[in-house]
């Protein structure tokens, strides 16, 4: 029964990395905010099997949180914005799909070596946890790097802070104070972004943030 539950949160916090490749791998935002989307599902299920497996309630409220804001709430107003603001649909990136990929291979072995190597003396089922969110942060973090378009560099950052959510959750939890603070903060923090992106969409007319660099230190 062990190794079964043991199998079933490595599966849950794999596929969790599986998804921040789909999300790499996507090419227009619509489609990148959906499979977000369904990255916030996959964190909501394995957030909620550390909590059965520690028997601590308090991480099903995280569970729930991150599927109300992150699987529901954050992509349909994301798809609002996209949508008012007339953003255009596809995303360029800095480099192509293919080497991004590799890299994105390059990060995660590089997760599980470092990462299995520090926690050497850790619990088993929370080292290999701690690897799956490190990949997943890395991930998020390519993902921030190689886009342009400010919009997927808001849902690179909210990837990145779902291997944050992961790896607490893995390291036995965290208070559960600390935890409706967290999802707060991120709310407040999506709300500014939001009204950024409005204003620079308003002034500049576009959200490219290549295109943005031109602007510096002109007047307008």
């Amino acid at each position: 029964m062990e190794g079964l539950v043991f199998d079933i949160a490595h599966l849950l916090a794999g596929s969790l990395v599986l998804v921040s490749f789909m999300m790499l791998y996507q090419d227009r935002l619509y489609s990148l905010l959906n499979v977000f989307a369904f990255h916030a599902v996959v964190l909501s299920l394995s957030v909620a099997w550390q909590a059965y497996i520690q028997d601590a309630p308090h991480l099903y409220v995280t569970a729930v949180i991150a599927l109300i804001f992150k699987a529901i709430i954050i992509p349909l107003s994301l798809h609002r914005i996209i949508a008012r603001l007339g953003i255009h649909r596809e995303i360029e990136t800095v480099v192509g799909v293919g080497p991004t990929m590799l890299a994105g291979m390059g990060l995660v072995a590089l997760s599980l070596v470092v990462m299995l190597r520090a926690t050497a003396e850790a619990d088993p089922l929370a080292r290999e946890d701690l690897a799956f969110a490190l990949s997943v942060l890395l991930l998020g973090l390519l993902m921030m790097v190689t886009r342009r378009n400010a919009v997927s560099q808001v849902v690179g950052f909210m990837s990145l802070e779902n291997g944050l959510i992961l790896a607490a959750a893995g390291a036995k939890g965290m208070p559960l104070v600390v935890e409706i603070s967290v999802a707060f903060s991120v709310l407040i923090a999506f709300i500014v972004i939001g009204i950024f992106l409005f204003r620079i969409r308003e002034r500049f007319d576009t959200v490219d943030v290549q295109t943005l660099d031109r602007f510096r230190g002109e007047k307008r």
